[in-house]
């Protein structure tokens, strides 16, 4: 699109902030929260993942989009610069139907990871009780409970 309209700057600058956000975001947020809830068969990692992917599963509705200046080549973006250059056009349409197969691998994900998850014995109740041992376990957080309890109890001077 740059190539076509060379006022849609930002958007090609956007374009390359996010392939170089999301993809070690992908990896710190969802990736190793899936591996160490299956790892461990760890509730609270699921329910992190659940929470994270559903998110970028909604973003990736948003790249199939396509909202101009958004910086991802969507359905609306790439049949508005399919009338100005059929070629690009093409190249962004092909972006857009890899968009559109990514948002819909993303659900199917998050639907297959979600009946693995129903499989277990995991619950709500038992990522509560994972969280609560792992704060609880931490020295720091441990350190700043006493110290919040301390300061509740202390008369004011």
């Amino acid at each position: 699109m740059f190539c076509v309209d060379t006022g849609t700057g930002s958007g090609f600058g956007l374009s390359i902030l996010w392939a170089l956000l999301f993809t070690p975001c992908s990896f710190m947020c969802w990736y190793r929260p899936v591996y160490k809830a299956f790892r461990s068969d760890s509730s609270f990692n699921f329910f992190i993942f659940f929470f994270i992917f559903f998110a970028q599963d909604c973003v990736f509705v948003i790249m199939t989009i396509g909202i101009p200046g958004s910086g991802f080549s969507g359905w609306i973006v790439s049949l508005a610069v399919l009338a100005k250059s059929p070629a690009v056009g093409v190249i962004m349409i092909i972006n857009a139907i890899l968009f559109t197969a990514q948002t819909a691998m993303g659900v199917f994900l998050l639907k297959k990871i979600h009946s693995m998850y129903r499989q277990t014995d995991a619950s709500f109740q038992k990522a509560q009780a994972e969280f609560a041992t792992e704060v609880m376990s931490n020295q720091a957080v441990r350190q700043a409970a006493a110290n919040a309890a301390q300061g509740a109890f202390t008369p004011p001077r």
